[in-house]
């Protein structure tokens, strides 16, 4: 089908798509909140109760027309990862970053961040939206653009970490770059922080090593003396040496080949989705990487969101709290996060992080502003600034008496992050005062913002959704 054709049957499907939503929207009594009715999740925090049965968004999943002329695609706002990456790579494309777990939606990435080991050049996913329709609290649709004279370009800029508390996504058009058929991969080893920043720094800035382009860049924390620069080169050939790409899809364990071997190469897909057969390395809490029960366990089912439904039965039960008081065991506190600090604070924090957390391995992830002037309000990098994302997702033992909901090891890495001139990520728990928080998160902008397009307040508020429990 032309794109011509294409573009019009997919506007005709997105139209009646949007008219029963606004239906939906007209059916909730006046002054109720409004929110969205989703069967899954990639949040790791309490969700808010509301009394309203929500929009029912699950037909706002797929790609409506990809431009292979202009290398962009028009997507709705509940397709996932997956979907999208299903849809732009026959036609030897991709989105700019592509968060690591298949079931992340690209409007949840959009107001809710993400990154990827393309972030070093391409910045986060609300970076290569170019246009997108927002369903605002008021019940209107908005359609904001990357223009700088756009009239709405206050909400285009506020959207990004907002969590849905400004409006939602129902459509996007985003920018895409060409892939090639594999990824080549080195594994670069350092035995301390300091060299580990060191060559961030560098490696951002020439987007080269030892004479090779670098197209991607992450690293992996096993200890204080042993860290991994993961370096990813676009390539249409097998490298010397190779008669097959390799698959961690199966009875292989990417992060665990990091440590021995010091060279791979991956195709396009599985290189984008390297993460997330083992959900990085958390599948082992399951024993999904004990060899026999790995044979057993049904090759589909190796997935982020199969984990991610058994994490959520058993944090609804308190599966570990009863495990621990039935065993006389510490109590355990969450602590799954994602913060960024700037490169020169990055030994810094993983020296703390060593010291006083002890969760390993920890994933690093360099990224920098992809135009170098946009200010986002409501998570505000300085674009002339290299950041580094430091993921860690774990339980710690607590001392005898301390509350696991307290988050008091949560509380001292915000602290810590605070200190560092960093930026944490609001998709898991947080413990800021409410003074506090406003400070970190824009709070000025987002108050005008909030009452410009949700004037009756009835979208939950950024901090009652990420802080406050109800």
């Amino acid at each position: 089908m032309a794109f011509a054709d294409q573009a019009a049957t997919a506007q005709t499907r997105y139209v009646q798509l949007v008219d029963r939503l606004r239906g939906q929207y007209d059916a909730i009594p006046a002054g109720s909140a409004v929110r969205l009715r989703k069967k899954t999740s990639n949040l790791f925090r309490t969700r808010t109760n509301v009394d309203s049965p929500g929009l029912d968004v699950a037909a706002f999943d797929g790609v409506l027309a990809v431009d292979t002329e202009s290398q962009t695609a028009d997507v709705l706002g509940m397709t996932t990862y997956e979907h999208l990456v299903d849809a732009t790579l026959p036609h030897g494309l991709m989105p700019l970053v592509v968060p690591q777990l298949k079931t992340i939606t690209l409007g949840g990435a959009v107001t809710g961040l993400g990154i990827e080991s393309s972030s070093f050049r391409e910045g986060l996913p609300h970076e290569s939206v170019l246009e997108m329709d927002v369903l605002t609290g008021s019940g209107e649709i908005v359609t904001v653009t990357s223009a700088p004279d756009d009239p709405n370009r206050d909400l285009y800029l506020a959207f990004p970490n907002s969590y849905g508390s400004l409006g939602y996504a129902l459509r996007l058009r985003i920018a895409l770059m060409p892939v090639k058929t594999y990824v080549a991969v080195r594994h670069v080893r350092y035995s301390c922080a300091d060299a580990l920043a060191s060559a961030i720094t560098k490696i951002t800035a020439d987007r080269a090593y030892d004479g090779r382009t670098v197209d991607f860049l992450d690293g992996t924390v096993f200890s204080p003396n042993e860290q991994y620069l993961t370096l990813g080169t676009w390539t249409d050939a097998l490298p010397s040496g190779y008669s097959e790409p390799s698959d961690y899809t199966g009875m292989k364990v990417f992060y665990r080949s990091i440590q021995q071997r010091a060279a791979d190469v991956l195709t396009a897909r599985d290189y984008i989705w390297r993460w997330d057969t083992d959900w990085f390395w958390c599948s082992r809490a399951f024993g999904a990487q004990i060899p026999l029960v790995r044979a057993l366990w049904p090759k589909p089912k190796l997935r982020s969101d199969v984990y991610w439904k058994i994490i959520a039965i058993a944090r609804r039960f308190d599966v570990s709290g009863k495990q621990s008081r039935l065993m006389k065991r510490p109590l355990r506190e969450d602590v799954i996060q994602d913060v960024e600090v700037p490169v020169e604070h990055l030994a810094e924090f993983l020296d703390f992080f060593h010291r006083e957390v002890g969760i390993s391995p920890i994933w690093v992830c360099p990224l920098r502003s992809r135009n170098g002037h946009t200010r986002w309000p409501l998570y505000d990098m300085n674009p002339d600034l290299t950041y580094v994302n430091v993921g860690f997702w774990s339980t710690v033992p607590l001392p005898p008496g301390i509350d696991p909901a307290a988050g008091t090891v949560n509380r001292r890495i915000e602290q810590a992050v605070t200190r560092l001139d960093g930026h944490k990520s609001l998709y898991s728990s947080a413990f800021y005062p409410e003074d506090e928080f406003d400070e970190l998160y824009g709070g000025d902008e987002y108050r005008r913002i909030k009452k410009l397009y949700d004037p009756q307040n009835r979208l939950t508020p950024l901090f009652a959704k990420v802080v406050q429990r109800r």
